[in-house]
């Protein structure tokens, strides 16, 4: 089974439990404030899932690592590249 897959899965299997809530199927008898809460449920999971990655993504760009040592080969490649140019008539 793929991620995807996975994923969709579970979004299936809550959004059929969030209908039957919805919908009371198994006569629970719940009050309607409660109601009120299951109707906002996907709204609530959907803010916490951005909320989530955008963390995420301030996280790994806060832990993101320079390479300076590949950062100074390219800046010698780019000079040495510059002087076989040079050295064929092209100025830069």
């Amino acid at each position: 089974m793929t991620k995807l897959e996975r994923w969709v899965s579970t979004l299936l299997v809550l959004m059929l439990i969030w209908l039957c809530l919805v919908q009371d199927l198994l006569n629970l008898g719940y009050s309607k404030k409660f109601h009120d809460v299951i109707l906002s449920l996907p709204v609530y999971l959907l803010v916490t899932a951005g909320s989530y990655t955008l963390g995420t993504l301030g996280l790994r760009l806060a832990n993101f690592n320079d390479c300076e040592d590949a950062a100074q080969e390219l800046f010698i490649q780019i000079q040495e590249a510059r002087v076989d140019l040079a050295s064929k008539g092209l100025t830069l």
